[in-house]
């Protein structure tokens, strides 16, 4: 086989490797008994030093350099191999700075940090996740070092798994203007339009979310919807899309989760067939991930006009509910001290305090015991609010039980990139309005799929933004989007 066929084979095995590793993942959470988390810590570990060992090996460099010695001699590549050669390169060179054993012990500690979490979250028990933390953030320092480039810190280092490219300054930058504007709005919002409680049965709740991704597309034949303690979505392979929720008696929680999820499942199945099985057929970072599940959350299931849609499945499901009543419901501002019950308004100020205690932990400005303390401190500061214990503190989310630090910024970054591409797709295709309320969704899949999802990574995230849109990021789209329910 030549150069560039040998790479190939490595990238498509690499793939169905993640793939493998991502359903062991989602079985841990969502299918395996608590007694299985042991086996299952050492099964990912190997996994992940298998995974390392292809990822790294010298015949890739020898590969990387055949192929650019062929180009230097006048053998051009096509426009995708190109994409294929860029992105290996940019991966093997980042992933040989790991070290193998390092590799396996951050996998390692990933799945029992989540164990420790889980079971420290059921009982309200900081004290007892505290080492488990320790040991993740430990990890993410040296993870940290070891891929730092061009000057980087720890911290912006463990940014690049994530969105990369993406730089602490400029976050800074953007989150300081979101907490210098939101907090006021948060304020008066919550005077203006308040949430209103809808108390809706889980078995009314487990119907509307089975008809309402029905409608979306979801099928037996190439999904799941399941439960889980903190819903998120995996993607195994095409035709293998899982998406988990979680209901609670008496909320409408599962109605938003879902559709957010299910942004996340649709942006993968909707990458260019012709990247699957290669470096560049998954989604491009996780702040276009994101902007696409909060797309799907936002902007069609907290619309006015869906919610007729979702009233009329509660409905089915034997709960009646005004769609005008819904809708104050999933868009109601309260300050809430839990971050997925959070309203659209306030949602990314949550994330404003992750940010800012990740980064001290990572950099040791902040101790792991001192957490709990300093994440009350932050949410009074920037959401005005009292903490009434751990577990709907600092132990809510499992990002830092698995050992995913530079991951929340993408959640902020994520609702002002949807709130950009929703403002673009309805000056192109006009208002969504009339098609929500049929529950028709047809022309946003197409629209995301030509402009967001087809593009896989061979766009990183400020390229596809630009693409995307014709501007560069900007919080201005999502300050129109949330100012009405302040009343501005």
């Amino acid at each position: 086989m030549s150069a560039l066929e040998q790479l190939r084979e490595r990238m498509a095995e690499l793939a169905d490797l993640a793939s493998i590793e991502m359903l062991a993942g989602w079985d841990q959470l969502v299918m395996m008994p608590s007694a299985g988390a042991e086996a299952r810590a050492q099964q990912l570990g190997v996994l992940a030093r298998l995974t390392h060992e292809r990822a790294t090996a010298a015949e890739i460099g020898v590969w990387l350099d055949a192929i650019d010695a062929a180009a230097r001699n006048g053998e051009a590549l096509a426009e995708l191999d190109r994409d294929v050669v860029r992105l290996a390169r940019r991966d093997w060179e980042r992933a040989r700075r790991v070290p193998e054993e390092l590799a396996a012990e951050l996998a390692r500690a990933s799945a029992a940090g989540q164990e420790s979490w889980r079971a420290a979250r059921q009982n309200d028990d900081f004290a007892a996740f505290a080492p488990a933390l320790a040991r993740n953030v430990e990890l993410a320092r040296a993870y940290g070092r070891c891929v730092a480039e061009d000057g980087q810190s720890a911290y912006e280092a463990l940014l690049g798994d994530y969105d990369y490219g993406l730089r602490t300054e400029e976050l800074r930058r953007v989150f300081s203007a979101l907490g210098e504007t939101l907090p006021a709005l948060a304020q008066e919002a919550r005077v203006r339009s308040p949430r209103r409680t809808v108390a809706a049965p889980i078995a009314a709740q487990r119907a509307a979310v089975a008809a309402t991704l029905r409608r979306l597309g979801v099928d037996a034949a190439s999904w799941r919807v399941d439960v889980s303690a903190h819903p998120f979505t995996a993607w195994i392979g095409r035709g293998d899309s899982r998406l988990t929720t979680r209901y609670s008696d008496g909320q409408i929680e599962s109605l938003l989760s879902s559709l957010h999820e299910y942004g996340h499942a649709l942006y993968e199945r909707q990458i260019d067939p012709a990247l699957e099985r290669t470096n560049l057929g998954r989604g491009t970072s996780m702040s276009i991930h994101e902007s696409q599940s909060k797309l799907w959350e936002n902007h069609v299931a907290r619309s006015p006009a869906f919610a007729e849609v979702l009233a009329a499945e509660l409905a089915e499901g034997g709960f009646q509910v005004a769609p005008r009543e819904l809708h104050a419901a999933l868009v109601g501002v309260e300050l809430t001290p839990v971050r997925v019950s959070a309203d659209p308004l306030t949602y990314p100020l949550h994330i404003l305090v992750r940010f800012e205690l990740e980064l001290a932990l990572v950099e040791g400005d902040l101790p792991v015991e001192e957490l709990p303390a300093a994440w009350r401190e932050a949410m009074r500061r920037l959401l005005g609010i009292e903490v009434p214990s751990d577990a709907l503190g600092c132990l809510q989310d499992v990002h830092w039980g698995a050992g995913s630090f530079g991951y929340f910024p993408s959640y902020a970054l994520g609702c002002l990139i949807a709130a950009q591409l929703w403002e673009t797709l309805e000056a192109e295709l006009g208002s969504r309005e009339e098609d929500l309320r049929r529950g028709e969704v047809g022309a946003i899949q197409a629209w995301l799929r030509e402009h967001v999802h087809r593009h896989g990574r061979r766009l990183d995230t400020t390229a596809l933004v630009e693409r995307a849109t014709g501007r560069t990021l900007e919080i201005d789209p999502f300050l129109r989007y949330v100012s009405p329910l302040a009343g501005r």
